[in-house]
């Protein structure tokens, strides 16, 4: 995940916390149909970062009550990187960015071209597989992404 706000690498896991607790990962992303935030709340230290993948304002309000630290809010545009998606829009994440007082990060399709409209939408960050996956220079088009985001940020009143 990608925000404009901290320069701070975490390794976070998809989908096993248990890996992530085994491995020493600062914590880990929960998909709709993986364990409950609330049961993987129980299992891991205090600091450990649990984040869940809402595409609702109930799913997220949700996540939230039970201990997420973070939300990631999509499928935001088409994404080629899964195949079980479903869109949400940005309407979708503007909706979810509403409904809780958590960071909200907007998931898929994410470009260096649409990345502000997610900010805009009230996204905290995004998650950049596109933007990032299959680019002659992953680490300039990181670079590139995150001045973006920050421009996004400097231009919402």
């Amino acid at each position: 995940m990608i925000s404009a706000v901290s320069r701070t690498c975490r390794v976070i896991i998809n989908d096993r916390f248990d890996i992530a607790l085994a491995l020493g990962a600062q914590g880990v992303h929960l998909g709709e149909n993986d364990i409950p935030v609330a049961a993987v709340r129980g299992c891991v230290p205090e600091n450990f970062i649990i984040g869940a993948t809402c595409r609702d304002p109930e799913a997220a309000r949700r996540a939230e009550t039970e201990g997420a630290d973070y939300l990631g809010a999509g499928a935001v545009f088409p994404t080629g990187s899964k195949q079980d998606t479903r869109l949400i829009g940005l309407e979708g994440l503007a909706a979810v960015a509403a409904s809780v007082k958590l960071p909200i990060y907007g998931i898929a399709g994410i470009t260096l071209e649409n990345c502000a409209q997610v900010i805009e939408a009230g996204a905290y960050g995004c998650a950049g597989i596109t933007a990032l996956a299959g680019t002659q220079d992953p680490a300039e088009s990181y670079l590139r992404l995150e001045e973006a985001l920050e421009k996004a940020h400097r231009s919402i009143p």
